[in-house]
């Protein structure tokens, strides 16, 4: 049987944190699925390793075999019940923030309007965390912020999301590196399976990276529509298309959302998987 890494966005992907109904059995079926011994579970996140272990403890989701946390910034692989972080991706991350810490890059965007640091709790070594207005124009601004950067040697990355519930933009500084499309890749490396054997799900605007990629993707039906029409046009514009799956709500009487929505991508690319989910 073919090995697969499945991948998969937290909030509002996997987690039915959202507005939009779930679907009953959902969450049962995907932990069937996930509890297959050909399948390797990473959870892709904005939070941080505590919050992930929160939310798997809260929703009795499966426990996965990796965490992607702080939004691509932090690696973990459950070894023996313990998490242990890959240094060898700390160490590739660094090198776009040489000598950086997270203040001295907060020191440099401190004073550009709008922008506001999240709380202490929300910052990790390499992600510095903003809340934005739902308003605010990053396209505008982000040449005076990417020239910040640049002056203090730091090569980043700009990651723009929405908060529907609360009504904020926010907006996370990341090493060039450090983003989930690369953090998956790295993954992939470490565990021996190609993209083909692959799928990522996810909603959101930082899932957006992977979502225009050639990792076979999902987007899970209750997203935004906004970012399911960013992700269609970026993705066709790139050639990429096949390479993204919008979920409708089709299989097995499930409407699409969270893990439903997930269930379907992974049997649009691997047909064979329907058969697992009971």
């Amino acid at each position: 049987m073919t090995r697969l890494l499945i991948c998969t966005d937290l909030d509002r992907t996997l987690l039915p944190n959202g507005d939009q109904e779930e679907s009953p059995l959902a969450r049962e079926r995907f932990a069937a699925v996930a509890s297959q011994l050909d399948v390797t579970l990473a959870y892709v996140s904005g939070r941080d390793l505590a919050l992930v272990t929160q939310a798997i403890d809260r929703f009795s989701i499966p426990l996965p075999d990796w965490v992607i946390g702080d939004v691509g910034s932090g690696i973990y692989r459950l070894q023996d019940q313990d998490w242990i972080q890959s240094s060898a991706w700390q160490e590739e991350i660094a090198l776009d923030w040489p000598g950086l810490v997270g203040s001295q890059i907060s020191e440099a965007l401190c004073s550009i309007h709008g922008l506001v640091l999240q709380e202490p709790a929300r910052q990790s070594r390499y992600k510095l965390s903003y809340y934005l207005p739902l308003d605010f124009d990053l396209a505008a601004h982000r040449p005076e912020i990417e020239a910040r950067l640049q002056i203090l040697g730091a090569r980043s990355s700009l990651i723009h999301s929405i908060d529907e519930q609360a009504q904020l933009g926010l907006l996370d500084v990341l090493p060039l590196r450090a983003t989930k499309l690369h953090a998956v890749e790295f993954v992939m490396q470490q565990v021996g399976i190609t993209a083909m054997h692959t799928v990522f799900a996810g909603d959101s605007g930082n899932d957006l990276p992977i979502l225009i990629s050639s990792v076979p993707s999902v987007v899970v039906a209750n997203a935004n529509q906004d970012l399911i029409r960013v992700a269609e046009t970026s993705s066709r514009e790139q050639g990429l298309a096949d390479f993204l799956y919008v979920a409708k709500g089709n299989l097995l009487g499930m409407n699409g959302n969270y893990s439903a929505g997930i269930l379907e991508g992974l049997v649009h690319y691997h047909p064979e998987t329907k058969d697992w989910i009971v």
